[in-house]
């Protein structure tokens, strides 16, 4: 197995240990992400993002390019090292490739919204022992960087943030071709800037869904790497609806997360086999899942994609919380 295969196997065992309740979250808040959110916007980020202002693409084979790097975009693991550990993925700076403004994570970040990117916490390679935190540009926005279609300069300065200003193991290409597509759609014409979307159970299980679907198409392409990685964001996202199923009344629902999950585990390692059923095993997922998720969006007042029932839960579990470095973080 190749060293971005052995990370996957390693980083996604242990995060399937994490999803089945092997440890809380550090400072007992409910959602890992509040500890790297500033206390004053919390609650706005953990109910609502920016709209994504991306302009899909029409042709099927761009459109394909477009979902693969959405898709791992939102995946951990594509980072590696200490941001794998603490669960940060490219949206966790970018949420929905746009800015977030409450981004504060210890050690990384000053005001909210900036972060550090010559670190020594995140890169041995970049890392300056200078404390030198920027803003975190919005991508719907033009950049530095050019991002014209002829122009490769883009994909080469995403592989230097993976591997170099974040540790990550070499991406595969598809990853990085899908990652360039999905950057260069961010900024549909019309889009409103200042508007915002809420977090909801639906829109966490379409993310699901469409990393499932990227994890196909990579998979008929032959790039084993990339339909790991892909599938790897799926399991992110049960995770992250896990989280907001951390209530006492709502075992059962987690349990179903929970068993979501451990198929798509499975389905890994039966990659990691090579097995020739791979493509039927995703779909036969994907067909069980309105059972389990008709049960959740039943219980979703209950649960903490609630404003109400989350304001709460971060009120009580905040009280006398030890306050935690950056290096403590972990699911």
């Amino acid at each position: 197995m190749d060293r971005l295969g052995t990370r996957l196997a390693i980083v996604t065992l242990g995060a399937a240990a994490a999803l089945a309740g092997a440890a809380p979250p550090a400072a007992n808040l409910p959602i890992r992400s509040a500890q790297w959110l500033d206390q004053s916007q919390r609650l706005q980020a953990l109910t609502s993002q920016p709209l994504e202002c991306a302009a899909i693409p029409r042709t099927p084979g761009d459109r394909r390019l477009f979902e693969i790097g959405r898709a791992a975009f939102r995946a951990p693991l594509l980072l590696g090292g200490q941001a794998a550990r603490s669960g940060l993925s490219c949206a966790s700076c970018h949420s929905n490739g746009r800015r977030n403004q409450a981004f504060q994570f210890p050690g990384l970040s000053g005001e909210p919204g900036t972060a550090d990117v010559t670190s020594s916490l995140m890169s041995s390679h970049r890392g300056n022992s200078v404390f030198d935190p920027r803003p975190i540009p919005d991508l719907a926005l033009p950049g530095k960087v050019s991002r014209s279609r002829t122009n490769p300069v883009l994909e080469t300065f995403i592989r230097g943030l993976i591997v170099e200003e974040f540790d990550g193991a070499e991406p595969p290409v598809l990853i990085l071709q899908g990652l360039g597509a999905y950057v260069r759609a961010v900024g549909r014409p019309g889009c409103d800037p200042k508007g915002r979307m809420p977090v909801r159970l639906a829109t966490m299980t379409g993310d699901a869904v469409r990393a499932v679907d990227a994890s196909v198409r990579a998979w008929r392409s032959g790039d084993a790497a990339a339909a790991r990685l892909l599938l790897s964001s799926a399991r992110s996202t049960l995770g992250l609806i896990d989280e907001r199923y951390n209530v006492a009344a709502l075992a059962s629902d987690r349990q179903a997360i929970r068993r979501a999950d451990l198929a798509l585990l499975a389905i890994e390692q039966a990659m990691d086999r090579k097995a020739a059923d791979v493509v039927i095993r995703l779909a036969a997922w994907k067909a069980a899942m309105p059972r389990w998720t008709a049960r959740l969006a039943r219980d979703e007042a209950r649960s903490l994609f609630d404003a109400a029932n989350l304001a709460h839960s971060l009120r009580i579990n905040s009280r006398s919380a030890p306050a935690r470095g950056a290096g403590s973080l972990r699911r």
